[in-house]
Order: structure tokens, then sequence, then C-alpha cells
């Protein structure tokens, strides 16, 4: 009986918890995950290094993280200091899989993940008795800092294969390498601002390629946008940084890139090169986005913001009744002109603050005081030029140009304010989006400077289309009656339109630097009309003065702002007239929606004319406005993006956005968000509520 005793003694300690026999350890479950180590081998042998694994299982619904996690988490941290006959080991990583959640970018394993260790003895053929604390975090809409406790022991003999080396060598197999198995190569890496290129071929045709970036100072980027050519045996992964610091460059950086494509994936050290858009990057998608562009540009015409510049159309159309189909088709291809050199000098100057570092988008202008003063003071000047206070011809050479050999003075100035009226519409219109604009505008401006002057380019004949469809058609001009004295009512009534375009011009500045300086613009464009208006009954010698006056009050409204500044009474952004509207707080969504509501967000302007025609017909009335107000279920947040704000610029970018309006539903539904479209209806509102709520299925 006693021979029995050590043999039941240890029966009991490998059945024991937490206690581990040769090649595999017992299992220690810790909330949801569980955890155990194994090895390859049956003895220690005499290897130098001893394949080991680290398996871990986890709950439905729960992940742990790789080992450069992404915006939240940390990789395994593991403790072998109670180890016996151990000197190193080193924890070997699988490739990871993307998690997205509400704008959140991490890298990590969910279900089940076995991390290879190579394990080094310090007295090769002794036996090796491993001891390992293992903090593990592990998420799910919580997330939960684990500790296992685990041990194994390996005894002398020889390392003969285990039960476990099958699944040992099948997780060494995950693990990233040089691509000479995987047959995935990193053939280019290209950098510019915030946004990196990675440019892979493979052996067999690519699915679904992913890349996980690794640099120092880190950088988290957004899932990539891929374009595949050569039969999707060669693909360029376009990424964004979700958070840029400020004047982040990406050109010239080293970084350490892992490309996973379904179970293939290699890791390949790297140095980007400066500059976007390589060889070979599929012109078809931009000619596509070209068409986009076109038609976004002919749909501005009809968005709400044409109403400030319908004065001018109208104006335009009626001047050329009578005329010869010659001049009529020079005065619209004149005007076509101006709107496309004024996109022109749009995307130059986007560009350029793109190149400084600054935030970009369509229709930023209008955060900038002194861009809102040059556009009140160019309002008014329209508006009493239409009055008929003043009349600017333009220098002799200027007019011959412009005028041809039939249009020496009048007809030259004609074309002049044909071109300017065009330029001045497209000035005018920017605040307003439209269907397929935002699309082309976001694609733009997340590429380099080729692609934002073609797509601007593409816009700006859009807007022009139906002054150059007059222009192919100059006879249909002769349908409209012919200049008269009825033209003089008539423009004046059209400058009184341009006047109310002022005074919301004027309510957009009161945001931007407070009611006491707007008010001081308020009276010195009283001033100018004045001034105009006293100069044209002066004798002919001395309207000069009036005219001087005039800009020199325009002059004092430009130093309005830099005297006052933006904080002299300036109105909250944040503030609403809705009292169910919460300020923005993009950390604040994550929490809404797992304690299970629904968030809505709204991110507007005063500036942006369609976002007021969304509030006033679809947000602030009937059913949308009703549910909105549910404070039990619904969190409605606005984001006014009136003056600059860099956390408002950053959560645009990352939903591909450079523009607004921009509304978007998360829910427990939908917890990446459901984005809708810039004209909103009551319809699509309330089905994107439903969606996101969980009530129907997308």
């Amino acid at each position: 009986m006693k021979r029995f005793v050590p043999f039941l003694i240890a029966i009991l300690a490998l059945a024991a918890p937490g206690l581990g026999r040769a090649e595999t350890g017992s299992w220690v479950k810790s909330g949801p995950v569980e955890a155990r180590l194994v090895a390859s081998v049956q003895g220690v042998g005499d290897l130098a290094k001893i394949p080991l694994g680290l398996e871990v299982r986890l709950e439905p619904g729960w992940k742990t993280y790789w080992r450069t996690p992404g915006d939240a988490g940390f990789a395994p941290r593991l403790d072998w200091s109670e180890s016996r006959n151990l000197e190193a080991t080193e924890l070997i990583y699988p490739a990871p899989h993307r998690f997205t959640v509400l704008g959140f970018e991490t890298a990590g394993y969910d279900a089940e993940v076995l991390f290879p260790i190579a394990a080094t003895p310090a007295e090769p053929g002794k036996p090796l008795d491993l001891a390992l604390k293992a903090e593990l975090l592990v998420c799910s809409t919580i997330c939960v800092p684990e500790m296992v406790a685990l041990s194994l022991s390996i005894p002398e003999g020889p390392a003969t294969p285990g039960p476990s080396a099958n699944d040992i060598a099948r997780a060494q197999s995950l693990v990233p390498g040089d691509g000479r198995a995987s047959g995935l190569t990193v053939t280019a890496v290209r950098g510019q601002g915030a946004a990196l290129e990675v440019e892979v071929t493979a052996r067999e045709p690519m699915v679904a390629p992913d890349v996980f970036v690794e640099t120092d100072p880190p950088v988290t980027f957004a899932a990539p946008k891929s374009q595949f050519l050569d039969g999707d045996r060669r693909a360029i992964l376009r990424l964004d940084a979700t958070d840029p610091t400020p004047g982040l460059d990406l050109a010239g950086r080293a970084m350490t890139l892992t490309v996973v494509d379904g179970n293939r994936s290699v890791e390949a050290p790297a140095t980007a090169a400066a500059g976007l858009g390589g060889a070979g990057a599929a012109p078809a998608g931009l000619l596509a986005m070209l068409g986009v562009a076109l038609l976004g540009g002919l749909i501005l015409n009809l968005m709400p913001c044409v109403l400030p510049v319908l004065s001018l159309k109208l104006l335009s159309i009626v001047q050329h009744g009578g005329r010869a189909p010659a001049a009529v088709r020079a005065g619209f291809l004149a005007s076509a002109a101006g709107i496309l050199t004024s996109f022109l000098i749009l995307a130059g100057a986007l560009v350029a603050v793109k190149a400084a570092g600054g935030a970009v988008g369509w229709g930023i202008q209008f955060q900038q005081p002194l861009f809102l003063v040059f556009m009140i003071v160019l309002v008014t000047l329209f508006a009493a030029n239409l009055w008929g206070l003043f009349e600017l011809p333009l220098p002799r050479v200027i007019a011959d140009r412009m005028g041809g050999p039939e249009g020496q003075g009048p007809e030259g100035q004609r074309l002049g304010g044909q071109f300017a009226t065009g330029a001045f519409a497209t000035l005018l219109a920017t605040p307003c989006s439209a269907p397929f604009l935002g699309t082309a505008v976001g694609f733009a401006l997340a590429r380099g400077a080729l692609e934002v002057f073609a797509i601007f380019a593409a816009l700006g004949v859009g807007l022009a289309l139906p002054y150059l469809l007059i222009a192919a058609f100059p006879r249909a001009a002769r349908l409209l009656p012919r200049p008269g004295r009825w033209m003089v009512a008539l423009r004046r009534v059209l400058g009184g339109a341009l006047a109310l375009t002022a005074l919301w011009l004027l309510s957009v500045l009161v945001v931007q630097v407070g009611e006491v300086p707007a008010l001081a613009v308020a009276v010195l464009m009283g001033g100018l009309v004045a001034a105009l208006w006293l100069g044209r009954r002066l004798a002919e010698t001395a309207r000069w003065a009036g005219a001087a006056l005039a800009g020199l009050l325009a002059l004092v409204a430009f130093a309005v702002p830099a005297v006052f500044g933006p904080s002299a009474g300036a109105a909250p952004v944040a503030e609403s007239t809705a009292a169910r509207w919460v300020a923005f707080d993009e950390s604040a969504i994550r929490e809404q929606v797992a304690a299970g509501r629904t968030v809505f967000v709204d991110v507007t302007a005063d500036w942006c004319i369609t976002c007021q025609a969304n509030k006033k017909l679809v947000l602030n009335r009937g059913t949308v406005a009703q549910r909105l107000e549910d404070a039990g279920t619904v969190t409605a947040m606005r984001a006014d993006w009136t003056r600059p704000d860099e956390v408002i610029a950053r959560y645009l970018a990352r939903h591909g956005r450079y523009g607004i309006p921009f509304n978007i539903v998360y829910g427990p539904g939908a917890p990446d968000g459901i984005a809708l479209p810039e004209l909103l209806t009551e319809g699509t509102v309330l089905d994107a509520l439903d969606r996101a709520s969980g009530k129907i299925k997308s």
C-alpha cells in the first residue's frame, strides 16, 4: 500500500488547479477569460529555445489586444519572475484583427488566440518550471483587466512532440513573416501630411487586405480604403490618421507595417516616401469621382444657398434679352469663367492651408471674421451698384481685351461684370452643401493637390453648366423681353435682396465677434451706401469724394475684427435655442450607446444655409422633433462649427467629411453610426433612429 502513496500524490498534484504537467497546463478562469500554458515538447531535451504557447479563450463579445492596441487598451503583461531555470522569454503575436467602435480603432483578438512563446532555459537539459502571472485587458461594452496565474513543468528527457505541438505550429504560421510564405509584399509606402498610402502585391488575389502601422511617436489610423489592380493581385491601401497632431507629416517617417489578408500576413519595416498617388493609382477612381463632382456642382444650383445669388443670376439672364447670339454667348461664357476661376482659387487656398497643417473643409472660410467682412462689403457694393449709386468702369486695356472687336468699352465692361457675377455667385454658394458635393470634396481633400484641383474644377463646371447650356444655344435668350425702363425697378428689387444677404452675413458675424463689433460693421456699411448716394449728387468733378469716403469706411470695417477680436461678446457657439440639444461630446457617445440610448449628432453652423433648412423643415418640427425631445431614449448632440473647432474638424475628417451639414445616428443597433444625406427628410431621420435603436434590422 505504501508504494502507491507517491503515485496517488503525483496524480492529485497533476489534477490540482493551477498546477501543470509536462507540455500542457491547466485552464485558469478569471471573469470572461480563461488561459493556460502549453508546450510543443514533452521534455526539455538539449534545446536552446523551447517552443511554448499562451492559450487564451474569451467569452462571446469579448476581445483582448495586440502588441500595439490602437486608440485604447494595452498588450498582455507577463511576469515570469517566479519561474525556475528560465533565462528569458519572447512573446510572439499572431496577426491581429481590426475593431472599429464609435470611431475608435483598436487591434487584437476575439474568441480565442494562442500566443507563441520562445523560452530560453538558463541551463539547457535541466527541468523547466514555469510560473506566469499574465495580466490581460479584455473588453466588451466595458473593459476589465484580468489576472491569471499559470504554471507548467517540462521535465528532463527527449524533446519529443507533445499533443499541443500542432496547435503551436498553427499559431506560429499566423505570425506575420517576411512574406515569402504568405506571398504578400509591401512594394511602396508614401506619406503626405496625416495620410499614408501602402502598396501591396500578392501571389494570389487579395480579398480584404488591412494594414496596421507602428511608428514612434504612435499614430492611430482608420481602416484603409482599398483600391484593387491587376486582377486583385495589387492593392493600394489609403489610411488617414484618426487624431493627428498639428503639423503631422508622415513623409520620411520610419515605421513597421503589418499587412493582413485573411490568414495571410506580412511584416515589413518601411520609411514613407513623400507624396501620395503613386504610379498606377487607378485613374478610374478619380474619373468616377469627377463625375460625382460634376453632378454635385449641378445640383448646387438647386440648393437653398442659391437664394442670395438668385438676384444676380436673374439679372444676368434678363440683360441678354434681345441681344445678338454672339454677345449672349460671350456674356454667359464670361459668367462660367468667373465660376470656374473662383473654384480654382478656392482649391489653391485649400491646398495651401492643408500643406500648412491647418483644418480644411467646404465653406470654412465663413469661420473667419475678415472673410465675412469682405463678403459684407462686397454684397453691399453689389447692392449699391444695382441701385445705381455708382458705376465701376474697367480700365480701357481690360475692357478692350474682354470686349473684343465689337465691345470697345461698354461691351468689355459688361463681360467684366458677368465674370465678376460668376465669381461672386461662387463665393456665396460655398456655405451650402448638396448631394454628391460632400462626397467629392471629401475625396479631394483626403488626397493630393492634383485631385483637389481636378475635383474643384469639375464642381465649377457643374455649377456653371446652366450658363454653358445657354452659351451653347444663345438664340434661346431672344425669348426674353428686351431690356428697358422696367429693368430699373427690377434692379432696385434685386438690390434689396442682396441687402438682405448682407444682413444674414452680419448675423453670422455676430457669432464670430459679438454684437458690438457686428453693429459697428453694419453702421459703417450704412455710411458707405450714404457716401455713394451723396457722391452721385455732387458735381462731376467732386464725385471722387463720395467714392473716397466709401472706400475709407470699407477699410475701417476690415479693421473692426482686429480691434475687437473674437472674445468681445461673441455668442456662445454651443448654445442652442432648443433645450433638448446638448453640446457635442464625442467621448460620451460610447457611454450613451452602452447604456442602450440612441445618439443623434448634428454638425451645423450659422453660415450653413442647408443646415438651417434642415433644422426648419425637418429637425425642429413634427415627429422628428418629438423623437429628439424624448430624453429617456434619445440624446440629441449639436456640434456647432460656426467658429473654427479642431475637435469638430477631426471628427468630420474621421468620417471622410470636409463640409457640412453632417448628421449621424448611433445606437445599440448601429454602434458605428448611420450617416445621413446632406438634405434631410422626415423619413430618412426616423428610419435611422429606428435602425440605430435596434427596433428594425439594418
